[in-house]
């Protein structure tokens, strides 16, 4: 056999072993046909014809992808930084190929334009507290602007607030008045329940007088029983004292 039969057999050899392609489970191969797309094809082993045909691989698995910064001036005039994370995967990868140049690109510069525009739309109270409604509607709005492109957003979430130095010094001074409100509030209804057991004891004790006297001695014996040493000053009943009087007038009598 001479050197150019060896050298034709070789390079058809090459030529079919080039058209010979293996997809992976999570792939997906776009044929072109001189231009035209004619399917999708994969998993598993497949044959592209050489010169004729051309393959965009695809892959199916999901894409997460981080948004990075953006400015957003909040509806009440507060201009924060937000970063977020889109979730989304290719579900039609023909559409994928055909309807966006790069669809990652695509997604990218989308989800940085819907978040500067959903955020904006909201007050800086809504942002903290309410971002889990927050997420679900970006993932929305996402999903039904890709979905011309084949792409399915499963799910969106706001990652970071990042507020100016002012803003969190104001939003701290009106937690410390707020938890201070709320010391006053339960410190007066302390009071007032406390009042209003003082009020029933005093009913209940104006009814027996002995009762009074029996209260007033175990105070007295509280007192006296502490550790700390104290001089306790004992106020005698008015009652006590008319009797020795009493007591006095007869003997001069």
């Amino acid at each position: 056999m001479s050197i150019t039969a060896i050298i034709v057999v070789v390079v058809a050899f090459l030529i079919i072993i080039s058209g010979l392609k293996i997809l992976f489970e999570y792939e997906r191969g776009v044929i072109f046909r001189l231009g035209r797309i004619t399917g999708v094809r994969g998993p598993g082993f497949i044959i592209v014809i050489p010169f004729l045909e051309k393959m965009v691989r695809v892959s199916l698995r999901l894409v997460t992808m981080d948004v990075p910064p953006q400015d957003v001036i909040t509806k009440d005039n507060v201009s924060v930084k937000v970063n977020a994370v889109v979730y989304f995967r290719v579900v039609e990868p023909n559409r994928a190929i055909l309807q966006v140049e790069n669809y990652l690109y695509a997604t990218s510069q989308l989800a940085q334009t819907t978040l500067r525009s959903i955020l904006g739309q909201v007050e800086l109270d809504e942002l903290l507290s309410e971002r889990e409604k927050l997420n679900i509607k970006l993932q929305e709005v996402l999903d039904k602007q890709t979905d011309s492109w084949g792409i399915k957003v499963t799910m969106v979430e706001v990652k970071y607030v990042d507020l100016p130095q002012e803003m969190q010094r104001a939003m701290a001074k009106q937690a410390e008045a707020e938890r201070e409100r709320r010391a006053k509030v339960i410190s007066a209804e302390g009071e007032f329940q406390a009042s209003a057991k003082i009020a029933e004891a005093s009913e209940i004790l104006s009814v027996n007088p002995v009762s009074l006297q029996l209260r007033f001695l175990q105070t007295m014996h509280d007192m006296a029983s502490s550790e700390r040493a104290s001089t306790i000053i004992l106020p005698l009943p008015i009652d006590m004292l008319s009797a020795f009087a009493k007591k006095d007038e007869k003997t001069d009598s």
